[in-house]
């Protein structure tokens, strides 16, 4: 064995590393990419106690012994719930269906009465004023919906000294949840399942342009008199299509499963809208993917650095995101269709509603200056 081969066959194989990036993203970013999406999806970066804003709409006026406010300062010393107040419940209501609230507690005109008679006769509840505090809950949140009403319940326990005594004037009703059925955890994730399938896109783009120049498909196609123009938007109009087949299918397929959401027209017709808008914005990271590889088998793995971010910041696995990875997916353009759609379609938002609107409007503007620059980059292989 002569050292000086080994030598040469081992800088051959580091320049080849080196010089192809496709497989220094597998080696090295890939495997960073994927710890660091999951990890902060799923609490394991920065984890915190979370914090969960619900809206208060006073009813009470007469405020006896100041009873309500230190009711709801009870409920801002539990760390886990940001108190906000509102002068009505109309106001609060439409904070509620656009996502920006996670509850509305609405305390009745009663309500310090209740506590007074009860402080009055803690062990004669015939002499007790009943209240009862209605919670209503975020219908597009399994989070809101399974872990808001146990919390409200013990401060609510607490506060009136229950765990002294068996019984107390105030109960707690789960008014949004009396009015309408439940919903099932599936049809919590349905909404980002549109999002999740079309973020594939990306590699389906990315495989699709490199083999073309792999076997000579784009050579054939530049001597003929077809400008790189009508090439792009031939290839643009065929993805929007394939999209929307898609979408029609996932939507299908989750209906038959049992997300069926009762909504208008122009609910479903903007959500349709939004998945078309969104998948554009695919067809340009996979136009940027395939711009960079070289081979059809490098875009399947560089298009994961699109993939995974969008995938476990923007989908149905928001449901899990730490509060510091809530912060970082509003850095990708999918969770807000994601957000868009979970407000359509479970908390029956209007669609000209202000949340909706800022939502499609990143979402456009995003799509645009993605796909002009997928297209600014690939546009070269036309060219050459």
């Amino acid at each position: 064995m002569k050292f000086q081969r080994v030598a040469a066959l081992t800088n051959k194989e580091v320049k080849k590393t080196v010089r192809e990036p496709a497989v220094l993203f597998m080696i090295f970013l890939f495997p960073v990419v994927f710890v660091l999406a999951f990890g902060a999806s799923f609490g394991g970066l920065g984890a915190t106690q979370p914090v969960y804003t619900i809206g208060v709409v006073n009813m009470d006026q007469a405020n006896i012994a100041n009873y309500t406010q230190a009711f709801i300062g009870a409920l801002s010393d539990t760390k886990i719930l940001s108190v906000q107040v509102y002068g009505d419940n109309q106001t609060a209501q439409n904070d509620l269906s656009q996502g920006k609230i996670q509850a509305v507690m609405v305390i009745p005109s009663g309500f310090s009465q209740s506590l007074a008679s009860y402080c009055a006769a803690p062990e004669d509840p015939s002499k007790w004023v009943n209240a009862t505090v209605s919670l209503y809950l975020d219908k597009g949140s399994v989070v809101a919906t399974q872990a808001m009403p146990p919390i409200i319940q013990r401060v609510i326990t607490a506060f009136t000294g229950q765990n002294q005594q068996p019984a107390s004037p105030i109960s707690l009703q789960i008014a949004s949840l009396i009015e309408t059925r439940q919903v099932s955890a599936f049809e919590f994730m349905a909404p980002g399942m549109f999002t999740f399938a079309s973020i594939f896109l990306i590699m389906m783009v990315a495989q699709s342009f490199t083999q073309d120049r792999e076997n000579g498909m784009m050579k054939r196609i530049r001597i003929t008199p077809t400008t790189s123009t009508e090439f792009m938007i031939s290839q643009v109009l065929s993805y929007m299509l394939i999209a929307l087949i898609q979408a029609i299918i996932v939507f299908a397929a989750v209906y038959l499963v049992g997300f069926k959401p009762n909504v208008e027209f122009s609910s479903y017709a903007l959500a349709f809208i939004l998945v078309l808008i969104f998948s554009l914005s695919n067809v340009g990271f996979g136009l940027i993917t395939a711009t960079v590889a070289k081979t059809s088998g490098a875009a399947t793995g560089i298009a994961f650095l699109f993939v995974l971010p969008q995938l476990f910041l923007g989908t149905f696995v928001g449901a899990s995101l730490s509060s510091s990875a809530q912060i970082v997916s509003k850095f990708v353009p999918s969770y807000y269709v994601t957000d868009a759609l979970t407000s359509l379609l479970l908390r029956k938002a209007a669609a000209t509603s202000p949340t909706i609107l800022f939502d499609l409007t990143i979402v456009s503007a995003s799509c645009i200056a993605i796909l002009a620059l997928g297209i600014i980059l690939y546009a070269k292989y036309y060219k050459i």
